[in-house]
Protein backbone atom coordinates (compact mmCIF):
# COMPACT_ATOMS: atom_id res chain seq x y z
CA UNK A 1 0.00 0.00 0.00
CA UNK A 2 1.73 2.79 -0.65
CA UNK A 3 1.54 5.90 1.15
CA UNK A 4 -0.76 8.92 -0.41
CA UNK A 5 -1.06 12.43 0.58
CA UNK A 6 -0.53 13.97 3.72
CA UNK A 7 1.62 10.57 4.95
CA UNK A 8 3.76 10.76 2.02
CA UNK A 9 4.40 14.48 3.09
CA UNK A 10 5.74 13.07 6.10
CA UNK A 11 7.47 10.51 5.37
CA UNK A 12 9.53 13.27 3.09
CA UNK A 13 9.77 15.81 6.28
CA UNK A 14 11.44 12.52 7.92
CA UNK A 15 8.49 11.57 9.96
CA UNK A 16 8.62 8.05 8.84
CA UNK A 17 10.28 5.54 6.29
CA UNK A 18 13.84 4.30 6.74
CA UNK A 19 17.04 4.96 7.09
CA UNK A 20 20.56 2.36 6.61
CA UNK A 21 24.27 3.30 7.90
CA UNK A 22 26.91 1.32 6.90
CA UNK A 23 28.73 0.27 10.24
CA UNK A 24 31.40 -1.51 8.58
CA UNK A 25 34.49 0.65 9.36
CA UNK A 26 32.66 1.50 12.69
CA UNK A 27 30.11 3.51 14.37
CA UNK A 28 28.80 6.43 12.25
CA UNK A 29 27.29 9.51 14.13
CA UNK A 30 25.00 10.98 10.92
CA UNK A 31 22.09 13.75 11.72
CA UNK A 32 19.57 11.79 14.03
CA UNK A 33 16.64 11.04 11.45
CA UNK A 34 13.14 12.06 12.07
CA UNK A 35 11.68 10.26 15.42
CA UNK A 36 9.24 7.57 13.08
CA UNK A 37 12.01 6.67 10.64
CA UNK A 38 12.99 2.76 11.60
CA UNK A 39 16.91 3.33 11.81
CA UNK A 40 19.19 0.64 10.70
CA UNK A 41 22.78 -0.38 11.25
CA UNK A 42 24.32 -2.92 8.80
CA UNK A 43 27.55 -4.38 9.44
CA UNK A 44 29.01 -6.09 6.13
CA UNK A 45 32.43 -6.70 6.58
CA UNK A 46 35.87 -5.98 9.15
CA UNK A 47 35.35 -5.88 12.72
CA UNK A 48 32.23 -5.60 13.98
CA UNK A 49 31.44 -2.67 16.14
CA UNK A 50 30.27 -2.75 19.88
CA UNK A 51 29.94 0.73 20.48
CA UNK A 52 27.93 3.38 19.47
CA UNK A 53 24.70 1.26 18.76
CA UNK A 54 22.07 2.93 20.76
CA UNK A 55 20.95 5.32 18.44
CA UNK A 56 19.85 2.03 15.73
CA UNK A 57 16.56 0.21 15.80
CA UNK A 58 17.90 -2.48 14.54
CA UNK A 59 21.31 -4.57 13.37
CA UNK A 60 22.09 -6.62 10.58
CA UNK A 61 25.21 -8.50 10.28
CA UNK A 62 27.22 -10.26 8.03
CA UNK A 63 28.62 -12.80 10.39
CA UNK A 64 25.88 -15.30 11.36
CA UNK A 65 27.08 -15.48 14.50
CA UNK A 66 27.16 -12.17 15.79
CA UNK A 67 25.61 -11.73 19.24
CA UNK A 68 23.10 -9.68 20.71
CA UNK A 69 22.26 -6.93 20.03
CA UNK A 70 23.03 -8.20 16.30
CA UNK A 71 20.88 -10.08 14.31
CA UNK A 72 23.25 -12.48 12.55
CA UNK A 73 22.69 -13.17 8.69
CA UNK A 74 25.24 -14.49 6.63
CA UNK A 75 26.07 -12.22 3.67
CA UNK A 76 23.66 -12.97 1.09
CA UNK A 77 20.97 -13.34 3.77
CA UNK A 78 21.56 -9.63 5.26
CA UNK A 79 21.15 -8.12 1.69
CA UNK A 80 17.69 -10.18 1.23
CA UNK A 81 16.65 -8.76 5.30
CA UNK A 82 17.12 -5.24 4.10
CA UNK A 83 15.32 -5.74 0.99
CA UNK A 84 12.38 -7.21 2.93
CA UNK A 85 12.51 -4.65 5.52
CA UNK A 86 12.37 -1.80 3.14
CA UNK A 87 9.40 -3.34 1.44
CA UNK A 88 7.26 -3.51 5.21
CA UNK A 89 8.39 -0.21 5.55
CA UNK A 90 6.47 1.20 2.38
CA UNK A 91 3.78 -0.77 3.04
CA UNK A 92 2.95 0.01 6.44
CA UNK A 93 5.03 3.46 7.22
CA UNK A 94 3.22 4.03 10.12
CA UNK A 95 2.54 0.62 11.80
CA UNK A 96 6.61 0.79 11.45
CA UNK A 97 7.48 4.16 12.86
CA UNK A 98 4.98 3.15 16.01
CA UNK A 99 6.44 0.03 16.33
CA UNK A 100 10.09 1.64 16.03
CA UNK A 101 9.50 4.59 18.66
CA UNK A 102 7.68 2.06 21.25
CA UNK A 103 10.49 -0.38 21.19
CA UNK A 104 13.27 3.11 22.24
CA UNK A 105 11.34 2.86 25.28
CA UNK A 106 10.22 -0.33 26.47
CA UNK A 107 13.35 -1.10 28.41
CA UNK A 108 13.39 2.80 29.97
CA UNK A 109 9.90 1.77 31.87
CA UNK A 110 8.46 -0.47 34.41
CA UNK A 111 7.05 -3.05 33.03
CA UNK A 112 3.41 -2.49 33.85
CA UNK A 113 4.26 0.94 32.33
CA UNK A 114 5.64 -1.10 29.27
CA UNK A 115 2.56 -2.36 28.72
CA UNK A 116 0.60 0.81 29.03
CA UNK A 117 3.43 2.44 26.22
CA UNK A 118 1.69 -0.63 24.17
CA UNK A 119 -1.43 -0.52 24.64
CA UNK A 120 -1.75 3.54 23.78
CA UNK A 121 -0.15 2.67 20.59
CA UNK A 122 -1.48 -0.30 19.74
CA UNK A 123 -5.14 1.15 20.42
CA UNK A 124 -4.16 4.24 18.12
CA UNK A 125 -3.22 2.12 15.11
CA UNK A 126 -6.87 0.47 15.23
CA UNK A 127 -8.17 3.55 13.88
CA UNK A 128 -5.49 4.15 11.45
CA UNK A 129 -5.54 3.80 7.64
CA UNK A 130 -3.28 1.02 7.52
CA UNK A 131 -5.18 -0.67 9.92
CA UNK A 132 -8.56 -0.27 8.33
CA UNK A 133 -7.00 -1.69 4.76
CA UNK A 134 -5.58 -4.39 6.13
CA UNK A 135 -9.01 -4.92 7.61
CA UNK A 136 -11.31 -4.57 4.48
CA UNK A 137 -8.99 -6.81 2.50
CA UNK A 138 -9.39 -9.40 5.30
CA UNK A 139 -12.63 -9.70 6.20
CA UNK A 140 -13.66 -11.35 9.33
CA UNK A 141 -14.51 -15.23 9.06
CA UNK A 142 -16.84 -16.40 11.43
CA UNK A 143 -16.57 -19.48 12.29
CA UNK A 144 -19.33 -21.93 14.74
CA UNK A 145 -17.84 -22.95 17.60
CA UNK A 146 -19.92 -24.87 20.02
CA UNK A 147 -19.87 -23.33 23.42
CA UNK A 148 -16.82 -25.18 25.81
CA UNK A 149 -14.28 -23.81 28.24
CA UNK A 150 -11.59 -22.06 26.01
CA UNK A 151 -9.08 -22.50 29.27
CA UNK A 152 -8.82 -25.90 31.23
CA UNK A 153 -7.27 -25.62 34.84
CA UNK A 154 -5.28 -29.29 36.21
CA UNK A 155 -3.07 -30.44 38.77
CA UNK A 156 0.38 -31.59 37.84
CA UNK A 157 1.66 -33.09 40.78
CA UNK A 158 2.46 -30.03 43.11
CA UNK A 159 1.90 -27.49 40.33
CA UNK A 160 -1.15 -25.90 38.64
CA UNK A 161 -1.43 -26.58 34.87
CA UNK A 162 -3.01 -24.15 32.74
CA UNK A 163 -3.92 -25.37 29.34
CA UNK A 164 -5.21 -22.97 26.34
CA UNK A 165 -8.10 -25.38 25.41
CA UNK A 166 -9.02 -24.27 21.78
CA UNK A 167 -7.16 -26.70 19.42
CA UNK A 168 -10.13 -26.50 16.38
CA UNK A 169 -8.85 -23.05 16.17
CA UNK A 170 -5.45 -23.94 16.96
CA UNK A 171 -5.81 -21.92 20.23
CA UNK A 172 -6.36 -18.70 18.37
CA UNK A 173 -6.61 -15.76 21.25
CA UNK A 174 -10.08 -14.25 21.61
CA UNK A 175 -11.72 -12.27 24.12
CA UNK A 176 -12.86 -15.33 25.68
CA UNK A 177 -10.33 -16.69 25.68
CA UNK A 178 -8.19 -13.80 26.83
CA UNK A 179 -10.44 -13.78 30.01
CA UNK A 180 -10.80 -17.02 31.11
CA UNK A 181 -6.80 -17.46 30.97
CA UNK A 182 -7.17 -13.88 33.27
CA UNK A 183 -9.41 -15.72 35.46
CA UNK A 184 -6.85 -18.91 34.98
CA UNK A 185 -3.79 -16.98 35.93
CA UNK A 186 -5.25 -14.88 38.51
CA UNK A 187 -6.44 -17.87 40.79
CA UNK A 188 -3.06 -19.21 40.30
CA UNK A 189 -1.72 -16.23 41.66
CA UNK A 190 -3.39 -15.71 44.50
CA UNK A 191 -3.20 -19.75 45.29
CA UNK A 192 -2.38 -19.95 49.59
CA UNK A 193 0.13 -22.60 48.81
CA UNK A 194 2.06 -20.99 46.11
CA UNK A 195 2.61 -24.00 43.82
CA UNK A 196 4.47 -23.54 40.63
CA UNK A 197 2.28 -22.91 37.77
CA UNK A 198 3.07 -24.72 33.91
CA UNK A 199 1.30 -22.66 30.57
CA UNK A 200 0.62 -25.23 27.60
CA UNK A 201 -2.00 -25.49 24.73
CA UNK A 202 -3.78 -28.72 23.58
CA UNK A 203 -3.34 -29.60 20.04
CA UNK A 204 -0.74 -29.13 17.45
CA UNK A 205 -0.63 -26.04 18.14
CA UNK A 206 0.79 -23.89 21.81
CA UNK A 207 -1.24 -20.40 20.21
CA UNK A 208 -1.44 -19.28 16.41
CA UNK A 209 -2.42 -15.66 18.35
CA UNK A 210 -5.05 -13.09 17.62
CA UNK A 211 -8.16 -14.43 16.86
CA UNK A 212 -8.53 -12.54 13.40
CA UNK A 213 -12.23 -12.17 13.14
CA UNK A 214 -12.46 -10.36 16.46
CA UNK A 215 -9.14 -8.10 15.52
CA UNK A 216 -10.94 -4.15 14.98
CA UNK A 217 -14.50 -5.44 16.39
CA UNK A 218 -13.51 -2.70 18.93
CA UNK A 219 -15.82 0.34 18.47
CA UNK A 220 -14.05 2.42 20.80
CA UNK A 221 -10.25 2.57 20.65
CA UNK A 222 -9.88 4.43 23.75
CA UNK A 223 -12.62 1.78 25.32
CA UNK A 224 -10.26 -1.18 24.06
CA UNK A 225 -7.31 0.19 25.92
CA UNK A 226 -8.98 0.26 29.33
CA UNK A 227 -9.98 -3.27 28.34
CA UNK A 228 -6.49 -4.15 27.48
CA UNK A 229 -5.50 -2.77 30.60
CA UNK A 230 -7.76 -4.69 32.86
CA UNK A 231 -6.93 -7.58 31.21
CA UNK A 232 -3.64 -8.62 30.63
CA UNK A 233 -2.76 -12.60 30.65
CA UNK A 234 1.02 -11.32 30.01
CA UNK A 235 0.80 -9.10 33.24
CA UNK A 236 -0.74 -11.71 35.39
CA UNK A 237 2.40 -14.67 33.59
CA UNK A 238 4.70 -11.98 34.77
CA UNK A 239 3.32 -11.37 38.17
CA UNK A 240 3.19 -14.86 38.84
CA UNK A 241 7.51 -14.43 38.61
CA UNK A 242 9.64 -17.36 39.56
CA UNK A 243 6.76 -19.84 39.92
CA UNK A 244 6.24 -19.52 36.06
CA UNK A 245 6.88 -21.84 33.30
CA UNK A 246 5.63 -22.03 29.56
CA UNK A 247 5.74 -24.61 27.81
CA UNK A 248 5.57 -24.22 24.18
CA UNK A 249 5.07 -26.07 20.82
CA UNK A 250 4.04 -25.66 17.25
CA UNK A 251 2.61 -22.45 15.93
CA UNK A 252 3.66 -19.52 18.66
CA UNK A 253 2.65 -16.88 16.61
CA UNK A 254 1.92 -12.99 17.98
CA UNK A 255 -0.16 -13.70 21.35
CA UNK A 256 1.53 -17.25 21.29
CA UNK A 257 5.13 -15.87 22.35
CA UNK A 258 3.95 -12.34 23.77
CA UNK A 259 2.62 -14.08 26.69
CA UNK A 260 4.08 -16.95 27.20
CA UNK A 261 7.37 -14.49 27.24
CA UNK A 262 6.57 -13.12 30.19
CA UNK A 263 7.52 -16.15 32.65
CA UNK A 264 10.65 -16.53 34.11
CA UNK A 265 10.91 -19.78 31.90
CA UNK A 266 10.24 -21.08 28.93
CA UNK A 267 10.55 -24.20 27.63
CA UNK A 268 9.86 -25.29 23.98
CA UNK A 269 9.57 -28.55 21.58
CA UNK A 270 11.44 -29.23 18.63
CA UNK A 271 8.51 -27.83 16.65
CA UNK A 272 8.15 -24.87 17.81
CA UNK A 273 7.59 -21.89 15.38
CA UNK A 274 7.84 -17.82 16.77
CA UNK A 275 6.62 -15.35 14.38
CA UNK A 276 5.19 -11.84 15.71
CA UNK A 277 3.14 -10.65 12.23
CA UNK A 278 0.97 -7.70 13.34
CA UNK A 279 3.05 -5.21 11.39
CA UNK A 280 1.99 -6.64 8.68
CA UNK A 281 -1.59 -5.85 9.88
CA UNK A 282 -1.11 -2.20 9.73
CA UNK A 283 -0.80 -2.74 13.86
CA UNK A 284 2.23 -3.48 16.62
CA UNK A 285 2.61 -6.31 18.91
CA UNK A 286 -0.53 -6.20 21.67
CA UNK A 287 -0.47 -8.81 23.88
CA UNK A 288 2.33 -7.57 26.09
CA UNK A 289 5.16 -8.70 23.08
CA UNK A 290 6.78 -4.84 23.24
CA UNK A 291 7.65 -5.55 26.65
CA UNK A 292 7.97 -9.38 27.23
CA UNK A 293 10.00 -10.17 24.14
CA UNK A 294 12.94 -7.09 24.22
CA UNK A 295 13.17 -8.44 28.07
CA UNK A 296 14.63 -11.56 27.38
CA UNK A 297 16.42 -11.14 23.66
CA UNK A 298 16.60 -7.00 23.67
CA UNK A 299 15.07 -3.96 22.06
CA UNK A 300 17.41 -4.41 18.58
CA UNK A 301 16.28 -7.72 17.73
CA UNK A 302 12.83 -7.34 18.87
CA UNK A 303 12.05 -4.74 16.86
CA UNK A 304 13.31 -6.97 13.76
CA UNK A 305 11.31 -9.80 14.79
CA UNK A 306 8.28 -7.15 14.68
CA UNK A 307 8.78 -5.09 11.51
CA UNK A 308 10.01 -7.89 9.61
CA UNK A 309 8.10 -10.17 10.58
CA UNK A 310 10.43 -13.04 10.13
CA UNK A 311 10.22 -16.53 11.70
CA UNK A 312 12.27 -17.72 14.22
CA UNK A 313 13.33 -21.73 14.91
CA UNK A 314 13.79 -23.29 18.15
CA UNK A 315 18.09 -23.42 17.53
CA UNK A 316 17.88 -19.35 17.16
CA UNK A 317 15.41 -19.12 20.02
CA UNK A 318 17.54 -20.67 22.35
CA UNK A 319 20.92 -18.68 20.85
CA UNK A 320 18.66 -15.62 21.58
CA UNK A 321 17.66 -16.69 24.98
CA UNK A 322 14.19 -16.20 23.85
CA UNK A 323 13.20 -19.81 24.86
CA UNK A 324 15.20 -20.92 27.75
CA UNK A 325 15.66 -25.30 27.17
CA UNK A 326 14.22 -27.42 25.13
CA UNK A 327 11.85 -29.85 25.65
CA UNK A 328 13.12 -33.66 26.04
CA UNK A 329 11.39 -35.61 23.13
Amino acid sequence: MAAAGALSDLIALGGAGMSVSDLSDGPVAPHPPGPGVVRIGVHRHGVRPTGGLEPFDILLSAEASAPMPWVGCGPEALETALESLSAVVERQPLATAVAAQVFRATLALAFDHALALESFAYSMLLASREFRAWRAANPPRRRDEPAAPRVRIEPDGQAILIRLARPAARNAFDAAMRDELCEALTFARDHPDAPPVILRGDGPAFSAGGDLAEFGSAEDPGQAHLIRSLRSPARLVHDLGSRMTSRLHGACIGAGIEVPAAAARVIAAEDAVFRLPEVSMGLIPGAGGTATIPRRIGRHRACYLAISGAELRLETALAWKLVDDRIAP
